[in-house]
C-alpha cells in the first residue's frame, strides 16, 4: 500500500495567496512606521532646543535667536544630514548627536518668550512636518494631519 506524503499544489497555492495577502498589508505599514520613527527626531530636538534656551535665559537673563540649520527647509529630504551648527546653537550650547533629518530654527526671541520651530520630510513628498515650542509650550505638531511625515 502506497502513503501519499506532502503537500498537494492547490494546499501550495493557498498558503502562497495567504502570504501574499498579508504581505499586501503588512509592507505599507511598516513604512509607514518607518516614517513615523525617523519623524520622532524632530519633535524631541526641538524640546532640547527649547530646554537650552530656558537654561539659557536663567544663566543670561536673555534668549537668543537662532537661524536655521543646519540646512535649509526648501532643502529637506528623506536624507539624514551631518548637524552644522549656527552661532545661536553655538550659544545656547545645543547640538544633537549624530545626523538630524530636520531643520532647526528660533525665532521670535522676546525678552519673555521664544518660539523654536522643527520641520522634516522623512517621505520625500515636499509636504514638511512642522513642529513648534514656546517657553509654555512642548513641541506640537503645526499640522492638522498627524500623517504628514
Amino acid at each position: 500500500m502506497r502513503q501519499n506524503k506532502g503537500f498537494s499544489l492547490v494546499e501550495l497555492m493557498i498558503v502562497v495567496a495567504i502570504i501574499g495577502i498579508l504581505a499586501a498589508i503588512a509592507i505599507p505599514n511598516f513604512v509607514a512606521m518607518q516614517h513615523k520613527a525617523k519623524r520622532a527626531e524632530v519633535p524631541s530636538n526641538v524640546d532640547g532646543i527649547k530646554t537650552a534656551e530656558v537654561a539659557y535665559d536663567a544663566a543670561f537673563d536673555g534668549y537668543v535667536t537662532a537661524d536655521v540649520a543646519p540646512r535649509a527647509e526648501s532643502a529637506l529630504d528623506k536624507t539624514a544630514f551631518p548637524w552644522a551648527s549656527t552661532a545661536g546653537f553655538t550659544s545656547i550650547g545645543w547640538a544633537p548627536d549624530g545626523n538630524v533629518r530636520g531643520a532647526y530654527a528660533v525665532t521670535s526671541a522676546t525678552a519673555t518668550d521664544i518660539l523654536v520651530t522643527g520641520a522634516c520630510d522623512v517621505d520625500g513628498d515636499t509636504d514638511l512636518a512642522n513642529y513648534t515650542a514656546t517657553t509654555s509650550l512642548n513641541a506640537t505638531l503645526g499640522s492638522a494631519d498627524a500623517n504628514v511625515y
